[in-house]
């Protein structure tokens, strides 16, 4: 089992490259099944989901050639299963996007039911409605959603709630249906919009995503395609969280400033000074952050993926912040593990109550999931003294070459397999 081991009390300085959306990529990926033509798709980023759904689509007959370490050339015109059934898709949400992409292209798909992080109830209900309104039909049998269809046909969807997984999905599918979609009170996140452009440059004829209703106009058959995936804004944010956290000073490039609007909001709000590039971003924090309000949303709001990394920052400002979960039930799980490095808070239902204290000190935690991992990696380099990071493997299935990443930002931080090479990393940096 690998871990990070890092001694805190470094402020973060210098500049990070942000890699592709990871959340973008794997609906992208799964589109990719919807032509015979080769797709060259670049920016994606090398994280063991991505790796996850690449080797399910190798598994199903498809033609992966690694032309970089951040292109691929895929190519799916030997798709020889509908079915697919292996330990490298159940561990990953995003498995559900197969159902949208074959379903689409072969009126067929047999998927299991998504796994990933346990970070509460997120149910699949809207995307199988969506999927029923198009014409499939849908079984769930022995852990695997089957879904078939003579024929997709266009139709208007109201989703019940807010769902980008399900508008992605639904998109898909909707693609390749016969006649009009309209999908209402769709999502409107950025990697909805990139798999609606990556769907369009393959010859889809998608309007409006980005907005609440997307109109679909069904075609016959895609084509191969050239694209690179967008930046990714969650990793761009836990690091502007980062360098909040330790008092650093850190430009962030290869981003879109525009996707990290809410994010910049709140730390300005606390105290931070953020500078905007046409494609970077400057972040400076001189002195104690100070408290404040959060409530997560839907995008363009604040996004749940930064929450953890939100709360371990004001966690030590000055004064007493309240931070809402409003989208998954059992985000707040990490905080046990923050009380550990010397945190007062108080969790009430889907409300966290944060007095502030001077600072953490070193202590060993485990990840919960992916996003609460590294916003414990972040508390370790605030932290005065020691801290280890178990159960990375979370960590590493959002976050690329983190601990490099960090390291050329001055952290003193080690990713390790044993404790022999935890004291010996104590040892060198004491």
């Amino acid at each position: 089992m690998e871990q990070f081991v890092i001694k805190g009390g470094r402020p973060l300085v210098g500049t990070v490259e942000i890699g592709g959306a990871k959340n973008a990529a794997l609906a992208i990926l799964a589109a990719s099944l919807m032509t015979d033509e080769t797709i060259s798709i670049d920016n994606l980023p090398n994280v063991t989901d991505i790796n996850a759904l690449l080797e399910a689509i190798e598994r199903i007959g498809g033609h992966v050639e690694h032309t970089g370490s951040h292109s691929i050339k895929l190519n799916c015109a030997h798709i020889d299963s509908f079915n697919i059934d292996c330990d490298c898709i159940r561990k990953i949400r995003a498995s559900y996007y197969l159902l949208g992409a074959l379903l689409g292209r072969y009126k067929s798909a047999t998927v299991p039911l998504p796994g990933g992080c346990n970070i509460g109830n997120r149910p699949i209900d809207l995307h199988l409605k969506g999927f029923r309104s198009l014409g499939a039909k849908i079984d769930i049998s022995h852990g695997m959603i089957v879904a078939d269809s003579e024929e997709l046909k266009g139709a208007h969807i109201y989703l019940d709630s807010v769902s980008v997984g399900a508008t992605i999905n639904i998109m898909m599918a909707a693609s390749m249906a016969k006649g009009n979609t309209v999908i209402e009170n769709a999502a409107k996140e950025p990697h909805v919009v990139d798999t609606a452009n990556f769907l369009n440059s393959m010859g889809a004829n998608i309007k409006g995503a980005g907005t609440d209703v997307i109109r679909i106009k069904g075609v016959e058959r895609l084509h191969g395609t050239e694209y690179s995936i967008i930046p990714d804004q969650i990793e761009a944010g836990t690091y502007m969280f980062a360098a909040a956290a330790t008092g650093g000073d850190v430009t962030i490039k290869s981003i879109i400033p525009k996707h990290l609007e809410s994010i910049s909001a709140k730390l300005i709000e606390v105290g931070c000074d953020i500078t905007e590039f046409d494609d970077s971003i400057r972040l400076v924090c001189n002195g104690r952050l100070s408290h404040t309000q959060v409530r997560t949303l839907p995008y363009p709001g604040f996004p749940t993926d930064m929450q953890p990394q939100m709360v371990v920052a004001i966690g030590m400002s000055e004064g007493t912040s309240i931070v809402t979960e409003s989208i998954f039930e059992n985000r707040f799980k990490y905080v046990d593990e923050l009380t550990k490095m010397g945190a007062n808070i108080k969790v009430e239902g889907n409300t966290a109550i944060i007095n502030g204290v001077e600072g953490y000190s070193g202590a060993r935690v485990a990840a919960p999931d992916l996003r609460a991992g590294a916003a414990l990696v972040i508390a370790g380099l605030a932290a005065e003294g020691i801290t280890v990071v178990d159960d990375i493997t979370y960590v590493e299935r959002g976050y690329e070459n983190m601990e490099l990443k960090l390291q050329n930002l001055g952290a003193l931080i080690k990713k390790v397999k044993s404790e022999k090479e935890i004291q010996k990393f104590i040892l060198k940096v004491s």
